[in-house]
């Protein structure tokens, strides 16, 4: 494997104006999202499933990301297979 030297980077003054303009977008994003939550909070229509029971929470993360659980047998055929005792 051959050695070299480490590559130098240099900040550009287009890419700080870059960063500068992508941060600010993002913080008014943030601030539009955190003003709609406090608005749809005083609404009841605000974030939805935070102030519900934890069951109801799980189900609609499984709805979401489409996980359909089974009920599980509670008999021994079922957890061992078909071997007799």
């Amino acid at each position: 494997m051959l050695r070299r030297k480490p590559t130098r980077l240099e900040l550009k003054l287009d890419d700080i104006e870059e960063f500068e303009n992508i941060r600010k977008d993002l913080e008014t994003r943030k601030k539009q999202k955190e003003d709609v939550d406090v608005v749809g909070g005083n609404d009841g229509e605000g974030a939805i499933g935070l102030g519900s029971d934890p069951k109801s929470r799980e189900q609609m993360i499984n709805d979401r990301i489409g996980y359909k659980p089974q009920p599980k047998p509670n008999n021994r055929s079922s957890q061992f297979g078909n071997f007799e005792f």
